[in-house]
């Protein structure tokens, strides 16, 4: 008997969850991060399920999509651009205003689509694989390893989040010098077997962090080391950056705005410099790579439109011999296992994605997924290999829904360091 792979319905559900007090050079994660879940539920009753940005403005995307999704085949990828590009977008709402939350460059309407297809195509291919009895890996063409390296995320942090703002309690403490980054990262070693570092820069002098990662590289000696401090570098001190730390950085991520300025500091660093901010499209990567502003794109399937196109951008990299690696975002563990299964059918993955998931106290799955030895283990089960917890799902619903926390229905880091310190200002860039 064939399966009836008809899109009966669409369910989408916002969902808020709980953010460490975390730091970046625009600010403070706030306390709660939105977020929005997808399911696709054929005619058969078989439900596909997906995670993408939960902001206002991809919901007001996400609805009118999932209306015209019903009746199409969940097998119709290349369809879910046709109808993204008949839903109305508000231009003016989105051209060419910096992505705060995400601090992946310029945000633009397009982007804004993309981001919403990929939450619908992650959930059509874990319904397809349920349906067909295949996981989601071979669905793309199948894995090439059965386990993927993640790396350390750590972060500048506060102990906790304001006083007075309701939060979610964690033990990882504060971590604002060298010793601490350290601490942190040592935690990240024990608890996940992470053997590879990344540090979210940005936040102070350049010399505290230069300090901060070769403080890491005295801890953990020959294990890669990776700095962002989302461009908010000039062009002069990104060298000083290059020139100090050259010995120890695996790569120097976004230390300066821009392409220009990123090809500019990539002639001189003598460091690979990798990015997830000035190349974020396909129409972006001509200028980028023919300027040699960039050694390693780091993807991201949320905003690149899904996995599909994450494995046509490694395959671009891959023909101008420009490494490729994963961005991450606050994200649950559908992304995680989405992000596993296209990065397991990725020839030539030669540097550790970046993960946020062991940040995220909350998840939306019957069982979290797990790191051993830093990786995480390719599932073989039909779809992602994932399952929903229905209560979970509607306990963070239920907060989104709750009046109290509508002001944290749009991420906003600047509005969240304003609590703790009433005179931010959001920086300019470069701020040093």
């Amino acid at each position: 008997m064939t399966a009836d792979l008809t899109i009966a319905d669409v369910r989408l559900t916002p969902i808020l969850v709980a953010d460490p007090p975390l730091l970046n050079t625009q600010g403070l994660h706030q306390p709660y991060t939105p977020r929005l879940i997808v399911e696709v539920v054929t005619a058969d009753g078989v439900t596909g399920v997906g995670e993408t940005y939960g902001d206002t403005k991809y919901l007001e995307l996400a609805r009118p999509f999932a209306e015209k999704l019903t009746g199409r085949q969940v097998s119709d990828f290349n369809g879910l651009f046709t109808i993204a590009g008949e839903v109305a977008v508000d231009d003016a709402r989105v051209d060419n205003q910096v992505d705060v939350g995400g601090l992946r460059g310029v945000q633009t309407a397009d982007k804004l689509r993309l981001s919403v297809v990929s939450g619908f195509e992650v959930a059509c291919l874990d319904a397809l694989g349920k349906a067909l009895g295949l996981p989601v890996h071979a669905l793309l063409g199948g894995k090439v390893r059965d386990a993927v390296e993640y790396s350390a995320y750590l972060f500048y942090k506060n102990a906790h989040h304001p006083e007075g703002i309701a939060s979610e309690q964690d033990d990882w403490g504060a971590a604002l010098d060298p010793a601490g980054i350290v601490a942190q990262a040592r935690l990240f070693h024990e608890r996940y077997g992470f053997e590879s570092f990344k540090l979210k820069g940005g936040c102070f002098e350049p010399d505290q962090e230069i300090a901060a990662v070769k403080a890491l590289a005295e801890a953990f000696p020959g294990k890669p080391l990776r700095l962002d401090p989302n461009g908010a570098w000039s062009v002069e001190t990104s060298l000083k950056v290059a020139d100090e730390l050259r010995d120890v950085l695996e790569y120097l991520e976004d230390p300066a705005l821009g392409t220009p300025a990123m090809a500019e500091v990539a002639a001189k660093a003598g460091v690979p410099l990798a990015t997830n901010m000035c190349v974020t499209t396909f129409a972006e990567i001509k200028e980028a790579f023919t300027t040699g502003a960039v050694q390693v794109v780091l993807s991201d399937h949320h905003y690149w439109g899904g996995l599909r196109n994450t494995q046509q951008l490694a395959a671009i990299c891959r023909t101008f011999g420009v490494g490729v690696s994963m961005h991450s975002n606050t994200h649950l563990g559908i992304s995680l296992a989405a992000m596993t299964h296209v990065a397991a059918t990725v020839p030539g993955l030669h540097h550790a994605c970046d993960s946020h998931y062991p940040w995220q106290s909350e998840d939306v799955l019957t069982e979290r997924l797990t790191f051993e030895d830093g990786k995480v283990t390719v599932r073989d089960a039909p779809g992602l290999g994932v399952e929903l917890d229905r209560a979970k799902v509607e306990a963070l619903h239920q907060r989104w829904l709750d009046e109290t926390y509508a002001h944290l229905r749009d991420r906003d880091d600047a509005a969240a360091m304003r609590v703790l310190d009433p005179e931010w200002v959001t920086p300019s860039v470069p701020r040093w």
